[in-house]
């Protein structure tokens, strides 16, 4: 006896289709084996498919069951196949018939009582079906909401084994679980906080917008308590709202991962992700066995917060670099490579000394300019190079936390933000790049010509403040998002001293 059923597993963040086979012969000796390359949680699914179905009143068949998950050539993991398994034993022992079987495709992990857990990777198998044109999907109903985003499908959610089979042979009635999804896009698109939240460093604020409106990567250097963690959480407020099709690619590597909400169809604002220094690089870049996204996919057009920058293994830091520069990851295996997007903004903090307080004008550092030098030397040159911004956040004053001025709040910001945007969009319309940021030097030499005054600031500035050659290019690239930020359409000098000021360490404080 025969009987196959589809199913869709994950490898990577792509989706393919699954054959979940199973054959049923008489001997002597009773077993059931699975086969298809499966991992030690699918071996494992054939104790719990067997109780599954004898607690929900079937008969689990004492006989020579072999279970084939095709196709054969790659690996499978997860518990995902455990529905399918368990609908395929059942019509291959004639318990149940579904003569339109083939029109399903069915994944969920089973408990020992027929009732279903939720999966990972659900919105990329939704995907799968509608490219491969099955037009019904049954998940565990906690998975529904995700999957069901999906326009062109039947996303049929289910709580048990038993609900299954009745869907499955027409005993209980369809009901396909629907969200529009411009809909649930509006609905998860606010945030909790605000720029208005935080009271003084106006100038960091600044910095802090112009890094947004060109995409520089930003580092910030002060004192401990002087508010760089509570100015980092606030950088997705002002960057420009995901479009639907950047939230569904962000929300594709968070249903890989399991992290969407049972209540969740869709990750509608920037993702900020704060991994602790103590992360491995698989950690941070992703990895495994099979490749899992890391820190910087989940950061994936959103930021990517680095707090307590030297303290990261410097070897960690340095697998950025790749990222950095092209957007995306790759992970390569013996038998194969996986890319993840990567296309986010990093922002770093750090103190100034190891002690915190060497630019803090209230407490005194106890640091010796060799402990300064070292720590400030943990921080390799070649990431440093990919840092746009460097801004002194001093400790806020008591005058600052008690004055009662209106605060610019983050709706504000986003508006001048994405008026920047707009003009870089249109700079490189026939361009790949939409963002100063990413100008190459080409572009650098074509967008950013400088009068002869500003020409002269710069040269000044790089001869008496010791500002190095890598930097000469950082100033032209935020110069140019100042200039777009005023609207205007040549770099001033006005603008080229702004950023001239954001190369805190080329300065010769902390050589």
């Amino acid at each position: 006896m025969l009987a196959k059923v589809k199913s869709v597993a994950v490898y990577g963040i792509e989706a393919y289709l699954l054959d979940v086979e199973v054959y049923i012969a008489t001997g002597m000796m009773p077993s059931t084996v699975i086969v298809g390359l499966p991992d030690t949680a699918v071996k494992e699914s054939r104790d719990r498919v067997k109780a599954a179905i004898n607690t929900c009143g079937y008969k689990f068949p004492h006989k020579n069951i072999t279970i084939n998950l095709a196709p054969a050539d790659r690996k499978k993991e997860g518990p995902v196949f455990e529905l399918p398994i368990a609908i395929s034993i059942l019509i291959a022992t004639g318990q149940i018939e579904v003569p339109d079987i083939q029109n399903y495709a069915i994944v969920g992990e089973l408990s020992l009582d027929g009732r279903l857990r939720p999966i990972k990777g659900c919105l990329p198998m939704a995907f799968k079906c509608k490219e491969l044109g099955i037009k019904k999907f049954i998940v565990p109903t906690e998975n529904a909401y995700e999957s069901s985003i999906v326009d062109g499908i039947e996303t049929i959610p289910v709580e048990t084994l038993t609900d299954t089979v009745g869907i499955l042979t027409g005993t209980i009635p369809v009901k396909p679980h629907k969200i529009e999804a411009t809909e649930a896009f509006k609905e998860s698109s606010d945030y909790e906080i605000d720029f208005a939240d935080v009271k003084g460093q106006e100038h960091v604020k600044r910095a802090l917008t112009v890094a947004v409106a060109g995409y520089h990567n930003i580092i910030m250097i002060g004192p401990p308590g002087s508010g760089k963690t509570m100015l980092a959480q606030r950088i997705p407020t002002i960057m420009p709202p995901l479009n639907l099709d950047e939230a569904l690619t962000t929300t594709t590597i968070y249903s890989v991962m399991g992290l969407i909400n049972q209540k969740q169809s869709l990750v509608a604002t920037r993702p900020f992700r704060s991994p602790h220094h103590t992360i491995s690089t698989a950690g941070l870049v992703g990895g495994g066995s099979v490749p899992r996204p890391g820190e910087i996919s989940l950061s994936h057009n959103g930021v990517l917060f680095l707090d307590e920058l030297p303290e990261f293994d410097r070897k960690t830091l340095e697998v950025l670099r790749q990222p950095l520069e092209t957007g995306s990851v790759t992970i390569s295996r013996a038998v194969t490579s996986v890319t993840y997007p990567a296309n986010f903004m990093l922002v770093c903090a750090m103190n100034p000394c190891p002690c915190g307080f060497y630019t803090d004008k209230q407490r005194e550092c106890h640091c010796t300019p060799h402990q300064i030098q070292n720590y400030m030397s943990k921080v390799s040159g070649p990431l440093l190079d990919r840092i746009d911004i460097h801004i002194e956040v001093p400790a806020v004053r008591y005058s600052e936390l008690t004055k009662n001025r209106e605060v610019q709040p983050s709706e504000d910001i986003r508006k001048k933000v994405a008026t920047a945007r707009t003009i870089q969009k249109e700079r490189f319309n026939d361009h790949q790049i939409k963002v100063n940021a990413h100008m190459s030097s080409k572009q650098v030499k074509k967008h950013c010509v400088l009068d002869n005054h500003a020409e002269t600031l710069l040269h000044q500035a790089m001869m008496e403040l010791g500002i190095s050659a890598r930097g000469y290019n950082k100033i032209l690239k935020v110069a140019r998002t100042i200039a777009d930020l005023d609207e205007s359409e040549t770099i001033k000098i006005e603008h080229i001293s702004e950023a001239i000021q954001y190369r805190s360490l080329d300065r010769s404080l902390w050589k």
